[in-house]
């Protein structure tokens, strides 16, 4: 396994600067995603915003042959769905965005999922717990904890509303490169695992079925699917390993910790 990367505090500066800026990223597209909009037309108003007015890289393009700047993955695609100028969102979707950013030679990672209109409570339940799933497995981010916490958190919680955690993908390192070691598993034991030490950047990013957790690849090689056709969130933040805690570089102005508990 590769070697985990320890930031210096002026790296860390500039993966906060990053990590705002993917941010701020998330805060334009809200007020364009909506019914009847493309998910390339998602796609192409990042780009632009990402390389024009914060003149940034959009770090996914490019990246193992991607050819887009972002993943939109719609209702039962897990991970790494690809924009189409066909794929119109309509009332009663969950989407996924997913995006990463480069600047200063330092990248950041996250993801967000959108409700289109009326969406049913089942998904709005999902969707939330996912959300809570994430945040449990932050708050235990600190110098001594072990990855094993952090999935054990996720998987306790998302168990509790009796989802399943996807087991195929993970968390990663990440900071010159968007993928460096360790692997963050959404499931685990407490305990378990690499300890945790300050100055450690990863991502942590949950995907939670509302069914079984087995999954699949389509035959575009990229879009990963439920087996079961059943509804799939995620939600994905950079953290960075702080002397005594955590610190969230992707945050959003917007964000408030969520309740706790189903």
């Amino acid at each position: 396994m590769d070697e985990v990367v320890i930031k210096e505090p002026e790296e860390l500066d500039l993966m906060r600067q990053s990590g705002r800026l993917l941010a701020s990223v998330f805060t334009y597209l809200d007020a364009h995603i909506e019914a009847g909009v493309s998910t390339m037309q998602i796609n192409d108003w990042a780009e632009e915003y990402i390389t024009h007015t914060l003149q940034a890289r959009p770090s996914s393009r490019g990246q193992y042959g991607f050819p887009f700047v972002l993943n939109s993955s719609l209702n039962h695609v897990v991970c790494h769905g690809m924009p189409s100028a066909t794929k119109l969102l309509k009332s009663g979707d969950i989407v996924n965005v997913d995006i990463t950013l480069e600047k200063h030679g330092f990248i950041t990672d996250s993801s967000k999922m959108y409700m289109i209109g009326a969406v049913s409570p089942a998904a709005k339940r999902l969707v939330s717990a996912t959300y809570e799933a994430m945040w449990q497995g932050i708050g235990v981010v600190k110098p001594g904890a072990t990855l094993g916490d952090i999935g054990y958190a996720i998987q306790r919680h998302a168990t509790a509303y009796g989802y399943s955690v996807v087991r195929d993908y993970c968390g990663h390192g990440i900071g010159r490169e968007m993928h460096e070691a360790p692997q963050v598993l959404h499931y685990g034991q407490p305990g378990q695992g690499l300890v945790l030490q300050e100055g450690m950047t990863f991502t942590i990013e949950p995907m939670i079925n509302q069914g079984k957790a087995k999954v699949k690849t389509k035959r575009d090689g990229w879009t990963v699917v439920t087996s079961d056709k059943m509804l799939s969130a995620q939600w994905e933040h950079t953290i960075a390993v702080t002397a005594d805690g955590y610190e969230v570089l992707t945050l959003r102005d917007d964000e408030r910790l969520p309740r706790s508990g189903p």
